[in-house]
């Protein structure tokens, strides 16, 4: 059986769209793309780097593939370029069926249980970067085994937010944290079950 991870910068008010730069995604009159550049610190960088350096493959949205297909294969010497570029990237995509990018695959058919088969599987684990919509149907089928959110302290008001309608009420787990100089808090959380509620009334 393989975990499937999903990995998102979002900022304080939950929108994960275009965190690295202008023309990312700038889908419904987004102009905020760039948004977690200037936080950028060491820290990140080598918590990025400890993430990476674990056995993965990549599950994505098209248009997370393309973005990712059209930087790490030109991206040299890059650190993460190899990582990358040798990872299998699985697809899902309703669109275009040519893969450019070596190792890519894609998922035919039903995307919900495309990526139930691939868990399933023997392999690394899976994680998902961006791919904002694909994430919808990932957590309306329960497929997400952990989540590493990066919460940077700004907020946006409007953008594609990590929970939105595909999102099933729920308890997390905080199982790691680290805040970098720049404030940015780094949490990894994991499915705790139902939601407990409780009332602080006197009886």
């Amino acid at each position: 059986m393989r975990e499937l991870t999903v990995q998102a910068f979002l900022t304080l008010d939950g929108v994960m769209q275009a965190p690295g730069g202008p023309g990312e995604d700038d889908s419904g009159g987004f102009a905020h793309g760039g948004w977690s550049v200037p936080y950028w610190d060491e820290q990140m960088g080598r918590a990025m780097d400890d993430a990476l350096r674990v056995p993965f493959d990549l599950v994505l949205g098209r248009r997370t593939y393309d973005i990712f297909a059209a930087h790490w294969p030109h991206a040299g010497e890059d650190e993460g370029a190899a990582t990358f570029n040798d990872a299998t990237k699985y697809v899902a995509s309703r669109g275009r069926s040519s893969l450019g990018w070596r190792n890519s695959v894609l998922i035919e058919g039903d995307a919900a249980a495309g990526i139930a088969a691939l868990k399933r599987e023997d392999g690394p684990e899976l994680q998902v970067h961006g791919s904002g919509e694909l994430i919808q149907t990932l957590l309306r089928h329960g497929l997400v085994d952990r989540f590493r959110l990066w919460v940077f302290p700004l907020v946006i008001g409007s953008g594609k937010r990590l929970f939105g309608d595909g999102t099933i009420p729920a308890g997390l787990e905080l199982v790691d944290s680290q805040t970098s100089t720049t404030g940015v808090v780094m949490g990894t959380y994991e499915p705790a079950g139902d939601i407990v509620t409780g009332s602080f009334a006197l009886d």
